[in-house]
C-alpha cells in the first residue's frame, strides 16, 4: 500500500481536502492513497517553490545537471519497483511500465546535454560591439499529466525545465498518483533543493489554483482535447504560457506491398499495446486495395495476445462500458467484427478488474464514429479504400493532427504519405511513430494548444527565456550608422 500525499517545500504533507482511495485496474483492489491539498496549502507550495527558484536559477547549468546525473542513476537503480507500481496503477503490463520509464529517462539524457549543447553564443555585430544569448528560467513552471502515463509524460517535462533554472509544480492524474511518490523522492536523494520539485495532487480544483496563481509562468498539459483547450483558454488569458496537448484518431495508410510480417506485428502492436489507452495508438487503418492477406496477420497477432501478459487492463470499468457500447453501435452501423474483444476473459484471480480484448472492425463507413471519435481502447476501425488518394483524403478529413503511418515497400508513396499528411508525426512502417531525442514530440491540429513541441530542442524556448545582451566597452576612432 502506498501512500501519496503532497511534497511542499521538501516535505509530504497531508492534504487538509481529505484522503482518497486508488485501486488497481487489474483486480479492482485498493493499492494506495493519495490526499488532496487545500488552496492554502496549495498557495504556500507554490511560494515555496517560487522562492527556492532563485537559488536555484542562479547556480551554473553544469551544478544543475550534477542533481540530473544523479536521479537517472537512482531512476536506473529501482526502475523495476517504479515499474511495478506504475503498471499496477494505470494497468500496463511490466514491460510496457518499463518501456515508459525507460523513454522518460531518454529525455533526461537529452536535458543532461543541454549543458553542452546550448551554449547560447556571442557574437561582434560591430566595430567594438557585440551580442550575446543568455538563456534564462521563467521561474515556477506546472505541468498536469494524464493516467496512462504516470512516469513517462511527467518525464517529458521534469527534466528539461529543472535543468533550464525552473521550480517545478507537478498535478499528477487523479487515477493515477502513486507514481509521483517515487519520482519525487528519487529527486530529493539526488539532491534537488528543497521547493525545487512540489507535487499536488486533486482534481479541477487543484488545476484551476496552479493555472491561477501569478507566481506560475507557464503551464504544460497532457489530456484530452476537451480539456486540453480549457486549460489553454485559462492560462492564455491570464497572459501565461501554455502548451496543452489533446487527443488523436491516427491512421495507418495500409499499401498490398507493405511487408506481411513487418505490417502484421506493427499494426497490431501499435492498437494494441497499452491496451490502446495512448496517444499515438493506431486507430483508423486505411486498407487500400487487396491487403486481406496483412489484415489476416493483424488479426493473427492480435488475438494471440494473452490479457494481464501482453496486454494490460482499461483503466475503469465506466471506460470498459464506453468501449463495448462503441462496439456495438459500430456493429449496428455496418461493420463487420472480426475480432471481438468483448468475449476475452480475464486473467485468473482478476475477474475484479477492467477488461476487454483487442478488437477489429472492418468495413467501418469513413463518417461513422468509430471512424471520427477517440475511443482510446484496444479496438482498430478498418475503412477500405480504392487508392491512397482516398486514403489520404480521409486521413486529412480528421480533426485530430497527431499521427499517421504508412506501410509500404515503395519509398515514393511512403514520402507522398509523409508530404501530404496533416499529422504532426508520421511514420513509415513504424506502427507508434514516436520521435526520439532530440527529435521532438507534438502533433497538430485538435491535437495540441499553443506553439512549440513538449520535448526535445523545440521545447527549449517554452520553458525559459532568450535574454540579448550588447555590449560596447570604449569608443572607436572611425564610426557607422550602428555607433
Amino acid at each position: 500500500m502506498v501512500s501519496a500525499n503532497n511534497l511542499i517545500a521538501g516535505k509530504w504533507t497531508v492534504g487538509s481536502q481529505g484522503e482518497r482511495s486508488v485501486v488497481s485496474p487489474y483486480d479492482g483492489k485498493q493499492i494506495g492513497t493519495y490526499s488532496v491539498p487545500s488552496l492554502e496549502q496549495i498557495n504556500t507550495a507554490i511560494q515555496s517553490a517560487s522562492e527556492a527558484q532563485k537559488a536555484w536559477g542562479r547556480l551554473p547549468i553544469k551544478e544543475r545537471s550534477k542533481v540530473l546525473f544523479n536521479f537517472r542513476n537512482i531512476l536506473l537503480r529501482d526502475i523495476d519497483k517504479i515499474s511495478k507500481i506504475k503498471g499496477a496503477e494505470c494497468g500496463k503490463v511490466f514491460d510496457e511500465a518499463k518501456a515508459g520509464l525507460m523513454k522518460g529517462v531518454e529525455v533526461l539524457e537529452y536535458a543532461l546535454s543541454i549543458q553542452n549543447l546550448d551554449t547560447g553564443g556571442k557574437t561582434e555585430v560591430s566595430r567594438g560591439v557585440s551580442c550575446e544569448y543568455r538563456r534564462e528560467a521563467l521561474g515556477v513552471v506546472a505541468n498536469i499529466t494524464p493516467f496512462n502515463f504516470p512516469a513517462m509524460v511527467p518525464m517529458w517535462t521534469i527534466p528539461i525545465a529543472i535543468a533550464l533554472g525552473n521550480s517545478y509544480v507537478w498535478k499528477p492524474s487523479d487515477k493515477t498518483p502513486l507514481t509521483s511518490f517515487f519520482i519525487a523522492e528519487a529527486l530529493k536523494e539526488a539532491g534537488l533543493p528543497d521547493g525545487v520539485f512540489t507535487v499536488l495532487h486533486g482534481g479541477h480544483e487543484t488545476v484551476n489554483a496552479i493555472i491561477d496563481h501569478p507566481a506560475v509562468k507557464a503551464i504544460g498539459f497532457v489530456g484530452s482535447t476537451k480539456i486540453a483547450k480549457l486549460v489553454y483558454q485559462r492560462g492564455t488569458q491570464l497572459g501565461k504560457r501554455v502548451l496543452a496537448l489533446g487527443g488523436a484518431k491516427n491512421h495507418i495508410v495500409l499499401l498490398p506491398d507493405a511487408n506481411l510480417e513487418i505490417s502484421g506485428v506493427g499494426i497490431s502492436d501499435s492498437f494494441t499495446g497499452c491496451a490502446g489507452q495512448r496517444c499515438m495508438a493506431a486507430s483508423v487503418l486505411l486498407a487500400v486495395g487487396d491487403t486481406n492477406g496483412h489484415i489476416d496477420q493483424i488479426v493473427k497477432r492480435a488475438s494471440s495476445l494473452e490479457l494481464g501478459k501482453q496486454m494490460g487492463a482499461i483503466i475503469t470499468k465506466e471506460q470498459v462500458q464506453f468501449l463495448n457500447n462503441a462496439i456495438a453501435a459500430a456493429e449496428k452501423a455496418g461493420a463487420k467484427v472480426i475480432l471481438d474483444g468483448r468475449k476475452a476473459k480475464a486473467p485468473p484471480g482478476m475477474e475484479g478488474g477492467n477488461w476487454i480484448g483487442p478488437t477489429i472492425l472492418d468495413n467501418v463507413q469513413p463518417n461513422s464514429e468509430a471512424s471520427k471519435v477517440e475511443l482510446f481502447g484496444p479496438v482498430l476501425s478498418i475503412i477500405r479504400c480504392k487508392d491512397i488518394s482516398q486514403a489520404m483524403s480521409i486521413a486529412n478529413s480528421s480533426e485530430y493532427g497527431n499521427a499517421c503511418s504508412v506501410f509500404t515497400s515503395n519509398g515514393g508513396l511512403a514520402e507522398r504519405v509523409a508530404r501530404e499528411a496533416h499529422a504532426g508525426m508520421v511514420g513509415v512502417n513504424v506502427g507508434v511513430p514516436v520521435p526520439r531525442e532530440p527529435f521532438s514530440f507534438g502533433g497538430t491540429m485538435e491535437s495540441k494548444f499553443g506553439h512549440g513541441d513538449i520535448t526535445g530542442e523545440q521545447s527549449l524556448n517554452f520553458w525559459s527565456n532568450y535574454k540579448k545582451v550588447t555590449v560596447k566597452w570604449e569608443m572607436q576612432s572611425d564610426s557607422n550608422w550602428m555607433s
